[in-house]
């Protein structure tokens, strides 16, 4: 992520939010018998677990 993106996603709730619309998109792939756009929403989400709570350094940038 850059500065600008560190930034925007520093409140926790925009993190917490993105994921769960993330999460929600993969939940309306898989429900509708799309497994290809399924995992690649599933992908997103992953990447916004790992990127915005595992990776994510709040004091960087401040």
């Amino acid at each position: 992520m850059n500065e600008t993106d560190r930034k925007f996603f520093r409140p926790k709730w925009r993190r917490v939010a993105t994921t769960i619309f993330c999460f929600c998109w993969t939940l309306v792939e898989w429900l509708s018998e799309e497994p290809f756009w399924g995992i690649i929403a599933a992908g997103i989400t992953f990447y916004c677990l790992w990127h915005f709570f595992y990776k994510f350094d709040e004091n960087q940038g401040a």
